[in-house]
């Protein structure tokens, strides 16, 4: 008796739509909509973000290689408009207020 295939002879699981990319088929990319434009936004796993640091929009730190976050562009921009973002800062996007820098003793309007 010969062993039982997990998979059809042809290597693809006809039921399931076939994407473009490789990082759409394993729910690694995704669409949203944020302030009227649609975003694409890539999660990157913490051994893939090696060698590099990025400077996350969102809180203004530094995102260190080796850890996990985002990658979000709109989907008009090109490669330069991607941006690295921490995950709670993307998902706090929306509560934060302005970076603007004020000295101390200036009024808050």
């Amino acid at each position: 008796m010969s062993p039982r295939r997990n998979r059809p002879k042809g290597g693809e699981n006809p039921t399931e739509p076939r994407s473009g990319t490789a990082g759409d088929r394993f729910g690694l990319q995704s669409t949203e909509w944020w302030q009227g434009e649609e975003w694409s936004v890539r999660r990157v796993a913490g051994a893939n973000a090696a060698g590099k640091r990025y400077r996350c929009p969102g809180c203004d730190q530094e995102i260190p290689s080796g850890v996990p976050h985002l990658v979000a562009w709109s989907e008009y921009g090109g490669v330069d408009d991607r941006r690295h973002w921490h995950k709670a800062c993307w998902n706090a996007k929306d509560r934060r207020t302005s970076k603007v820098q004020r000295s101390r003793n200036a009024p808050r309007y």
